[in-house]
């Protein structure tokens, strides 16, 4: 069975007008169970990550200012959230989901955390929109458990994970791909293992092109245990934010290419759903939808 995490403070609110688009995290799941691709049954609720767990791969100092309300303006800023307790347990659960995923992954070959994939958290730091790295603290986890010993980290948000990079820089566990928009944020790229930078304007057939050959080159070179699977869909081309000319359906056919390869790899592989800016909200839940729909087809 599909196993998705989620929870009902995915949604936390934010001021009106606020840019990040919080409303996804309760329509996806409602869209999916609407359609039949999956019912409630599969759909499971984390709980709030412990400090043990995600001291991990996060500074304690920066953890316990997190847990005491003692950022800076500075470093709230650098967020892009404004700070409050409530927002800190979301990032707690958002984690724990991703970590719960990678566990049902492992037994199921697949698993979907319905948030996360936030990959611009440094060990003592939070950046764009992400206080917290689930994909390093579930990835971290995996290692110290001794439950697998080498592991993929396939980033296809249009924004290059630059916090997981740094995270994993000089782990040779970890081997971290991003495929990101040259021109985009964060303006400093971190290096990761393998950065394909991605020139304005891309569009399906470039976009699909350079992952078919790299993802599966770093298959047969890194050969992995596990994958982490970042799946932003603000690559599409209605993105406010992404600059690159990918529609929809180029979209889907990014994420059937990565989860054909890891099932026909044997490799599992967990997804968190990374960004998603466009105009419409239709776009971006229809754009994440067809993950999901794909690992249920592709897997069970």
């Amino acid at each position: 069975m599909l196993h998705i995490a989620w929870s009902s403070v995915y949604a936390h609110p934010l001021p009106e007008g606020h840019r990040f688009p919080m409303a996804k995290y309760n329509l996806i799941p409602e869209q999916l169970i609407y359609e039949g691709t999956i019912t409630s049954a599969n759909l499971f609720e984390p709980p709030p990550a412990t400090f043990e767990t995600l001291s991990l791969t996060h500074d304690i100092m920066y953890l316990k200012k997190l847990e005491l309300g003692l950022l800076t303006d500075s470093e709230i800023r650098k967020t892009g959230f404004p700070f409050s307790k409530a927002l800190v347990h979301r990032e707690k659960v958002i984690m724990e989901g991703t970590v719960q995923a990678a566990m049902f992954a492992l037994k199921y070959g697949v698993s979907l955390n319905i948030a996360g994939g936030t990959h611009h958290a440094f060990s003592d730091r939070g950046e764009g929109f992400c206080l917290l790295n689930d994909i390093a603290i579930a990835a971290n986890v995996l290692l110290h458990e001794r439950k697998v010993s080498k592991i993929l980290v396939v980033d296809l948000d249009v924004h290059q994970g630059n916090g997981t990079a740094a995270l994993f820089q000089h782990d040779v566990r970890v081997f971290t791909f991003s495929m990101h928009g040259k021109k985009n944020y964060p303006f400093h790229k971190e290096k990761s293992d393998l950065d394909i930078a991605l020139e304005d304007g891309t569009s399906d057939e470039e976009y699909l092109s350079l992952l078919d050959y790299h993802l599966k080159l770093l298959m047969d070179a890194v050969q992995p245990e596990f994958v982490f699977f970042q799946s932003g869909v603000d690559i599409i081309e209605s993105d406010k934010l992404g600059k690159l000319n990918v529609s929809i359906e180029g979209c889907r056919q990014r994420d059937k290419l990565v989860f054909e390869v890891c099932k026909k790899n044997k490799v599992p592989v967990c997804a968190s759903m990374g960004g998603g800016y466009s105009p419409r909200l239709s776009d971006i839940v229809e754009a994440h939808a067809n993950t999901f729909r794909l690992a249920q087809e592709l897997f069970f």
